[in-house]
């Protein structure tokens, strides 16, 4: 690629999460408190590359287990209006790493952002001992103002992801803290150099960003505009041996307008909960399966029921059938 411009402006927005965490000793790396830390005083210790101009604003602050609709709303909100600015390069958003993966697809799918949107966090509080934070931040900032990228990444332990592939893959681990699946990671940034590893591919039937800037505006999504008290409900429930179909006539009685299924093997799902769900859909009930195994796509057979999100985990299986529904409202 093209040596990034000098005058190259990031937008880093705080959401909280780990990398904004503390804890009464530096050598507590568990029992902290989540988003402590504003995004200035996060950036006041990180080293940007040179000639690159760094905004900072607080969105949320947050334990990213709690992330709402509302905050995801707001945030998409914030990252459009910066990214409409024509002198910002690109955007970074500092991220608990328990919801990343869904923000992450959440804003790929909303957005379609033509410049980079870059999500990062931190495995261990602000206050360790050898905190992982300021160099995720760092790396971050590195990729968002490299030119000719677009979509939604996320950057940790120098690894660089697509919103699409991402997810989390060990509790506590720093190096293999978050994976991508089969696809693998798109790249790898140290010393503020990337290397890049692949080109984007496409998952769940939308084709996924590629290293162009020349890409089309997206469509405004009606989860920028409609209210997120009045998004679709989807929940997700599991098939597991002794499954029933109980849930499903629960959630179905209490107006749920979705359900995901976090399904065995190569996307099976156990008869007796499959039958509900069959005659959920038929009084109208949106339902979407993903494999509960993790990294792999299921193959759907002839005899399978019940439609398959590609690649997507189970919890981002969730946000894909909340925003068809929107969409589909929409129309």
């Amino acid at each position: 690629m093209n040596p990034a411009p000098d005058n190259a402006r990031i937008v880093v927005l705080g959401t909280g999460g780990t990398i904004a965490g503390t804890a009464a000793s530096p050598d507590d790396v568990v029992g902290y408190r989540a988003g402590q830390i504003g995004i200035d005083t996060l950036l006041a210790g990180v080293s940007v590359p040179p000639g690159t101009a760094v905004e900072a604003e607080q969105v949320a602050q947050i334990d990213s287990k709690d992330m709402t609709h509302a905050i995801w709303q707001t945030l998409a909100l914030r990252v459009a209006h910066h990214l409409a600015r024509p002198e910002v390069a690109g955007i970074v958003i500092t991220h608990g790493t328990d919801t990343l993966e869904e923000t992450a697809w959440f804003l790929q799918r909303v957005l379609a952002p033509g410049k980079p949107v870059v999500l990062t966090g931190a495995m261990r509080p602000a206050t360790a001992r050898e905190a992982d934070g300021p160099q995720n931040l760092s790396d971050a900032i590195a990729v968002a103002r490299e030119p000719g990228l677009s979509g939604v990444l996320a950057v940790l332990a120098g690894v660089i992801h697509d919103a699409c592939d991402v997810r989390k893959a060990n509790p506590l681990r720093l190096d293999d803290a978050f994976a991508s699946g089969d696809a693998g990671p798109l790249g790898v940034i140290g010393g503020g150099r990337l290397r890049w590893l692949r080109v984007r591919g496409d998952a769940a039937g939308f084709a996924a960003p590629g290293l162009s800037s020349n890409r089309p505006v997206a469509p405004v999504h009606p989860a920028l505009s409609r209210p997120a008290a009045d998004w679709p409900r989807v929940e997700i429930i599991t098939s597991h041996a002794g499954a029933t179909g109980a849930l499903v006539r629960a959630l179905g009685a209490d107006g749920v307008d979705g359900i995901v299924v976090a399904a065995t093997g190569n996307g099976s799902v156990n008869r007796e909960l499959q039958q509900a769900l069959v005659a959920a859909q038929a009084t109208g009930l949106a339902v979407l399966c993903s494999p509960r195994s993790g990294p792999g796509r299921a193959q759907a057979a002839a005899i399978d029921r019940l439609p398959m999100a590609d690649d997507l985990t189970p919890a981002k299986t969730r946000v894909e059938l909340m925003l068809r529904l929107l969409e589909r409202a929409g129309a």
